[in-house]
């Protein structure tokens, strides 16, 4: 199979990531709960996999990494824990509805910075035209449906210049961009560990730079005598128990990112997008959403082919061992602010188990059908 969906999941994973899934199935209990060999060994590897994410993710302290179900379960304790139905928010006009949904269900009706995609300049100078207006700004730092990349550094110092709170979704620039934490200073930042982090599903974490309010509560494994739960991170968080054997594979996928680097991760990467784009911009029967700025764009590109929705393409290229996400991909509003809401679009996503010829041979299968459904 040519595995082309990595922005939903990194099916293609290093082989220590399985190896140690199993592994802890077999030899490792639940931290906190006891003090024999299987429940330390659960709590050593859940700790090691925080120290490994501290240095992958910028960030000194390992206790304010916390684990989570997935970036929709990190980003509901975010937007929980700063955000009341009376707190004016900011978004971009490319946010997944795990940053949408909850505030709606908050009742908060955010402004939206909708500006053009790919257009940093423009997204910046709408967001110093309104910033003063919200109490907090949440902002994906990488659009799961076009893979353009926001100006996150930018801003995190306008945020910090005029004291508005800040929560990042990375759920597509964690293991695909450099993120530097303790430079960004947000308040939160959530990512999945399924994705570009290269662990199994049923993984998250929330980076936790302010207190927080906790969303579920239950046991810690820690000051039980106790009703609230406890005051200090990570436990506050993390009440029940820690899906360990996904936690071991979480920190194998880091282990691989912090031993092959993220920038060279990138640049392979980057050679997928740029051959992907080549070879379909010389076909000319595709809309593609492709910026020129690499500093705008990671490795993720949607179409909107011509002669053959979106949907029914995806479908055919199933058919081939050729797998690709089609639709809105849980991001409408991204689609009303590029004006694909009607149609979706064919989203192609690349992954350091990509090869170029893997993404020319998906695109010549791609021409084909799109060729034949004109005909």
């Amino acid at each position: 199979m040519i595995y082309l969906d990595s922005a939903a999941t990194s099916l293609q994973k290093p082989k220590q990531v399985q190896q140690a899934v199993i592994g802890a199935m077999l030899t490792a209990a639940s931290p906190g709960r006891g003090t024999h060999l299987p429940a330390m060994r659960a709590a050593d590897v859940c700790y090691e996999c925080r120290e490994n994410l501290a240095k992958l993710l910028g960030d000194s302290r390992p206790e304010r990494i916390v684990f989570t179900m997935n970036a929709t379960h990190a980003l509901n304790i975010a937007i929980g824990s700063i955000v009341s139905e009376s707190t004016r928010v900011i978004i971009s006009g490319y946010e997944h509805n795990s940053v949408v949904r909850p505030l709606h269900h908050k009742g908060v009706t955010p402004t939206i910075i909708n500006t053009p995609l790919f257009d940093r300049d423009a997204f910046m100078a709408r967001l110093n035209e309104e910033i003063d207006g919200c109490d907090v700004v949440i902002t994906t730092y990488v659009s799961n449906a076009f893979g353009y990349v926001l100006p996150i550094s930018d801003i995190a110092k306008l945020c910090h210049e005029r004291g508005k709170r800040l929560i990042i979704d990375a759920s597509q620039a964690a293991g695909v961009l450099d993120i530097n934490a303790k430079e960004l200073q947000a308040d939160f930042i959530a990512m999945p560990g399924h994705k570009g982090l290269l662990g199994p599903q049923g993984t998250g974490v929330l980076i936790c730079g302010s207190d927080a309010t906790p969303l579920m509560y239950g046991g810690s494994g820690s000051q039980s005598a106790q009703l609230d739960m406890p005051e200090y991170l990570p436990d506050r968080l993390e009440a029940g128990t820690h899906n360990v054997s996904g936690i071991a594979g979480l920190n194998e996928g880091v282990k691989y990112l912090l031993q092959n680097g993220i920038s060279e991760i990138e640049q392979h990467e980057r050679k997928c997008l740029e051959a992907f784009h080549e070879a379909m911009s010389g076909f000319g029967n595709a809309k593609l959403f492709y910026s020129e700025e690499r500093q705008a764009q990671s490795s993720v590109i949607s179409i909107v082919p011509k002669g053959v929705t979106s949907e029914l393409l995806a479908e055919r290229l199933g058919a081939h061992d050729i797998a690709i996400r089609s639709g809105l991909h849980c991001a409408p509003l991204a689609h009303e602010t590029v004006g694909t809401f009607g149609t979706g679009t064919a989203r192609f996503s690349f992954s350091p188990f990509v090869s170029v010829q893997d993404v020319l041979a998906a695109t010549a299968v791609v021409c084909e059908i799109i060729s034949t459904s004109q005909k």
